[in-house]
């Protein structure tokens, strides 16, 4: 079945920058774009930022020249690396993919930005 697994999250100041990566198992990762999401408490899923099979990639205007989603097929591993980061910043990142018409989403991985 379809897997995927968050991890890198943490507790960073303000400016400083993480690395955040999903690993996924049971599709076939090259043909597939993946996606990260993000939730802040009371506030709606939004998409941070996805990349496509080819590599190309699009980011939400909030996170444009901050962050950069990259993605190593051969480690079937997609990657969100997270610079500058804010107090703004801090939700809880979801690696994501829908396949046919099913959503599929891992755990998640909590980023707090805090001085």
């Amino acid at each position: 079945q379809v897997q995927l697994v968050e991890s890198g999250g943490g507790l960073v100041q303000p400016g400083g920058s993480l690395r955040l990566s999903c690993t996924a198992s049971g599709f076939i990762f090259t043909i597939q774009a993946m996606n990260w999401y993000r939730q802040a408490p009371g506030k709606q899923r939004e998409l941070v930022a996805s990349i496509t099979s080819s590599g190309g990639t699009n980011y939400a205007d909030s996170v444009k020249g901050r962050f950069t989603i990259s993605r190593d097929n051969a480690k079937n591993t997609v990657y969100l690396h997270m610079n500058s980061l804010k107090p703004d910043d801090t939700a809880v990142y979801y690696c994501h993919i829908m396949i046919a018409i099913m959503n599929y989403w891992g755990q998640g991985t909590q980023v707090t930005v805090s001085s």
